[in-house]
């Protein structure tokens, strides 16, 4: 009898752990082929030291194919055009793929209408690619020959806020390293309702700790605003407020892919995938959605939009539960793996240049039993050991470690 074939879209952190995972609990016995638009693999948490020169393209990222052919994983480098679902198939620029289980991991791309102004060739740069990243770095090169005031931040309806954070501290740690801080007005923008809301929620005293933080590094902070549009050297925000800048990092909210938003069965209005707590479709139980590509409800209204981020490890706990499920259905069980987005647990390292805030909490979303934020130099350096662990785990397929 054939194996099974399971056919992944995407190799970044959702598709490179659900094929590598879902291969490792069949113990090799079923054909998986992941088709990706890149090659490569980037570890996104380091593109915020990218335009600093801290790190290169090459320090953050690794080719798939090698990783994929040294544990019998067919790596196809093409992107998918369409989904024929009800035909169990997916058009890609190199052909037609059939499959028994498809997992979709496709990611996001950024929605940069959101704001005119924005975009690879506006008035404000982004580091939510590693191209954007690079490009942030050509402005950063070019401002500290002509330095001026300085705005980092988000945009309504974002969701990835710790970069945002992040890049704002490192930001500041740069500009007191060229001996530029006391010359600079550093400008925080953001709709989160208050700070350290962070897209999940808040947690005990994150408003002031992070308010602290700003104070320490004589930040100025706007929250619960939203942009209006980004001219050349000036942000202006809804309420009509001017903010003067020579570099502005703005992080947008980001979009479903194309090729999902035009699966109608399957997707919701933004092009993220409708998914159960097994990271099954709601309409398909062979089709699995998982990282940013599945769609997770907002629990909150407030007056500017603001997403729920689902990058990093809430990624690799989708991508793990779907793998599980599938090994199961192959072997003829019922899907046994339920973790619903809102109860995986918080875990992330906020980097602050040489400082840094340590995120723990037991669920994702509100309500919490337990919450906390732990600041100190410990978590910039748990981050670089983050970053070296990972990258050698993912390299090496080794996705089952934690």
């Amino acid at each position: 009898m054939p194996s099974k074939k399971v056919l992944v879209l995407g190799g970044n952190f959702g598709g490179l752990t659900a094929a590598l995972a879902v291969n490792h609990e069949l113990h090799g016995d079923v054909d998986v082929t992941v088709v990706s638009a890149s090659d490569r693999f980037v570890f996104n948490p380091s593109l915020i030291w990218l335009p600093f020169g801290k790190r290169s393209p090459d320090d953050v990222t690794f080719p798939l194919e090698p990783t994929f052919d040294a544990h019998g994983i067919n790596f196809v480098h093409a992107e998918a055009t369409r989904l024929d679902l009800a035909a169990q198939a997916v058009e890609t620029t190199a052909g037609r793929y059939t499959y028994d289980y498809l997992v979709i991991a496709t990611g996001y791309r950024n929605n940069f209408d959101v704001v005119p102004g924005l975009g690879p060739d506006g008035n404000a740069y982004t580091i939510t690619s590693l191209e954007d990243a690079i490009h942030a770095g050509e402005g950063w090169k070019r401002f500290l020959k002509d330095p001026g005031d300085v705005i980092v931040g988000a945009t309504q309806g974002a969701s990835c806020f710790g970069a945002a954070y992040e890049y704002l501290f490192n930001v500041s740690h740069q500009l007191r390293k060229a001996g530029l801080k006391k010359r600079v007005t550093l400008t925080y923008v953001s709709p989160e309702p208050e700070l350290g809301h962070l897209g999940i929620g808040g947690l005990p005293h994150g408003e002031g700790l992070l308010g602290m933080f700003l104070k320490k590094e004589h930040i100025t902070a706007v929250v619960d605003t939203a942009v209006d549009h980004v001219d050349e050297g000036r942000l202006v925000l809804a309420d009509g407020t001017k903010h003067e800048f020579s570099y502005a990092m703005m992080i947008p909210p980001f979009l479903g892919q194309d090729v999902v938003r035009r699966a109608p069965e399957i997707a919701d209005e933004k092009g993220y995938v409708r998914v159960r707590d097994t990271y099954q479709t709601e309409a398909y139980d062979n089709v699995y959605a998982v990282g940013i590509a599945a769609a997770v409800t907002v629990p909150w209204q407030t007056a500017n939009p603001v997403g729920i981020p689902k990058t990093g490890f809430p990624t690799e706990a989708m991508a793990h539960v779907a793998a599980r499920n599938i090994a199961a259905q192959i072997r003829g069980e019922a899907p046994g793996q339920h973790k619903d987005f809102a109860d995986m647990q918080a875990v992330c390292v906020m980097d602050a240049g040489n400082n840094g805030v340590i995120i723990l909490a037991d669920k994702m979303l509100p309500p919490r039993k337990h919450g906390v934020l732990i600041p100190g130099p410990q978590a910039h350096l748990m981050k670089l050991a983050f970053e070296k662990y990972f990258l050698w785990k993912a390299r090496n397929g080794y996705v089952n470690l934690p």
